[in-house]
């Protein structure tokens, strides 16, 4: 099926000496010299050795923090450059602003250049055509590799796709695919998991989700206010009990699309949040008043597992409980491993985004069982609104 948006297969063969602008994600996080998780520079080894394979001069670009206009020392990818040769394996050129087009004029054909911070610049985050002329003078062609940056329409990320030929390189190509699979075109019927602590950061999520998919299943702190709202007393829990009204809302949105939302009828309740308190499994109308719910119960998790078996499309944003601190982490690790199985097994697209759900999905150690997982945090929210991505709208043929 021919793609919405051109990828390096159209390209053409014959980029031998060709200047490749790629827009990469490289805003790994950093500490005392050492990157502590390399997996977005992972994330670019299939499109920059590509490129560089094929004879392109590869030309990457990409932010480091948040330097708002002003060249910062700490902020430099010149630091990354070592990092970045060691995950590669190949020879990385480092190209600071001040004589970019004099260092970019000396590199060889299958040479690799990373190019200083885009954000030192005042106009890449405003997308301001000076600052995207000083890029595309550089590049005969773009290539942008990075969804986690999608949602922006900066210099780097929007604007240059306007000046040169533009094409979606192959992370950025395998992430439209999952997500054209998860929400654009989904095998029906389809799941969502949304949790997490408030229902005020997915409000614009699951009021899309419900005309979208079959089943939603609510965990996390949010389903607190979606049970406060069906008159549920939740005690001490985390409650956004002002919002009671908007989760009405979306519950009535859900019935008239025909949309089943599942919330949980057992739950882990301890007076105290810290690790290992002593707990109690109990139904959601026996929560004491100094109680708070923190996990979702193994009778509701059996229950949604039995929902999965039934799917065939899951979209997974936000974990069940309070995770990070056992035992709370229960819920959220049961049925992800029913997920992972399903997929494993075939009978299930899984797709799951944003960073909570990322280290969730690796705390249970079935990250690599699911069909995709998105590493991007806002450009995944975004997405899973239905909003259109800048980045992403640029790339349309």
């Amino acid at each position: 099926m021919a793609k919405s948006f051109r990828t390096l297969d159209d390209i053409g063969s014959d980029i031998r000496g060709k200047r490749v602008l790629v827009r990469e994600d490289l805003n790994v996080p950093f500490a005392d010299g050492v990157v502590t998780d390399d997996t977005r520079l992972r994330a670019t080894l299939p499109t920059v050795l590509e490129l560089a394979d094929k004879g392109a001069i590869v030309l990457i670009l990409a932010h480091f923090g948040r330097p708002k206009g002003v060249p910062t020392p700490e902020m430099s990818l010149a630091q990354i450059v070592k990092p970045y040769e060691a995950v590669l394996g190949r020879a990385v050129r480092y190209v600071d602003w001040e004589g970019d087009a004099a260092n970019v004029a000396t590199l060889q054909p299958g040479d690799i250049a990373v190019l200083e911070n885009t954000r030192f610049f005042g106009g890449e985050e405003k997308n301001a055509g000076d600052v995207i002329d000083r890029f595309a003078v550089l590049g005969d062609f773009y290539v942008n590799d990075a969804f986690s940056a999608a949602h922006r329409a900066h210099a780097s990320t929007e604007g240059l796709a306007h000046r040169l030929p533009a094409f979606a390189g192959r992370a950025m190509e395998a992430e439209l695919d999952a997500l054209q699979k998860a929400l654009g075109e989904p095998e029906h019927p389809v799941a969502a998991v949304v949790g997490g602590a408030k229902v005020s950061t997915k409000l614009d999520v699951l009021k899309h989700l419900v005309g979208k998919v079959d089943h939603l299943i609510i965990g996390g702190g949010m389903a607190n206010t979606f049970l406060a709202a069906r008159g549920v007393n939740v005690g001490k829990s985390l409650c956004e009990h002002d919002l009671t009204g908007t989760a009405e809302e979306i519950l009535d949105a859900a019935d008239r699309a025909g949309c089943t939302v599942h919330l949980p009828y057992d739950v882990v309740v301890a007076k105290e949040f810290r690790p290992n308190p002593p707990t109690r499994t109990v139904n959601v109308h026996e929560v004491a008043p100094d109680e708070m719910i923190l996990d979702v119960g193994p009778s509701a998790v059996e229950a949604l597992g039995d929902v999965l078996k039934n799917c065939r499309t899951l979209v997974w944003n936000g974990p069940m409980g309070a995770f990070e601190t056992a035992p709370f982490d229960t819920a959220t690790v049961a049925l992800a491993k029913t997920a992972a199985a399903l997929t494993v097994d075939g009978s299930l697209v899984s797709v799951a985004g944003g960073g909570d759900t990322v280290a969730a999905l690796n705390h249970a150690g079935v990250a690599d069982d699911f069909t995709f997982v998105s590493t991007a945090g806002g450009a995944f929210l975004e997405w899973m609104e239905g909003r259109e991505l800048p980045g992403v709208a640029a790339l349309a043929r």
